[in-house]
């Protein structure tokens, strides 16, 4: 196995830390964007973990949505799910939540403790990979076993059409 990177060794060690039995992966690809990862992980991008960082319009709180790659979050639907109204998070606000940079946020092993949101269409799959730590650093995982692990609540992030 190539060396991880410090952002990305540190997902490994949450991961193995929590039981989770997968591999923390440098693609040779960016895996930036959610079509960026699909392609490099070869798989629809539908299953790729979107980590979106909002903050809470009255309590200045951060949440952290798991999307689906496919899908855009609507944020007054999201909002009513979470308890309060979300807005954006610039970048410095999202690094202090998180200790990472947008761009390779995994969906755990934060800085500190974030309340944690599962998009429901991430649990039609079998298989779903997410971000580690880096822009080019991703693992699979069964989305099930990840929103147990991280005690994420699963909602819905897209009105129905």
């Amino acid at each position: 196995m190539s060396q991880l990177k410090p952002a990305a060794q540190r997902v490994q060690e949450v991961l193995r830390t929590k039981g989770l039995e997968t591999q923390v992966r440098h693609m040779p690809a960016s895996t930036r964007t959610a079509q960026e990862a699909a392609q490099a992980c070869g798989c629809q991008v539908g299953q790729i973990v979107k980590s979106l960082v909002f903050r809470g319009a009255q309590s200045g709180k951060p949440y952290l949505l798991l999307v689906s790659g496919a899908n855009r979050v609507d944020e007054t639907l999201a909002g009513a799910q979470v308890g309060e109204a979300l807005g954006r998070a610039d970048a410095q606000f999202v690094r202090d939540a998180t200790g990472f940079a947008i761009g390779g946020i995994p969906p755990l092993g934060h800085a500190s403790p974030i309340a944690t949101f599962m998009d429901e269409a991430l649990l039609a799959y079998d298989q779903v990979w997410a971000a580690a730590g880096t822009p080019d650093a991703v693992f699979p995982i069964a989305p099930g076993r990840l929103a147990e692990a991280i005690e994420a609540r699963p909602i819905r992030v897209v009105s129905a059409p």
